[in-house]
């Protein structure tokens, strides 16, 4: 996948930490993820995440987060 496209994982069903596992692996190659994750645990495991990387974290929803390299 080139690096400008958007990677989106369906995480619904999951328990952490395999939602955060799979933002990083998606991020490896992709300069922005959207995921949709129900566990509860998973906004703050994704927030912690993205801080601890430097990416831009947002919460579009509920279960729907979304992750950017800063420009």
């Amino acid at each position: 996948m080139p690096a400008s496209d958007t990677a989106h994982i369906d995480a619904r069903g999951m328990k952490c930490p395999w939602p955060a596992l799979r933002v990083a692996r998606a991020m490896r190659t992709a300069d922005a993820v959207t995921i949709e994750a129900d566990d509860p645990i998973a906004p703050g495991e994704l927030e912690a995440l993205a801080r601890q990387q430097g990416w831009r974290f947002t919460c579009d929803g509920l279960h729907f987060f979304a992750f950017s390299r800063p420009a």
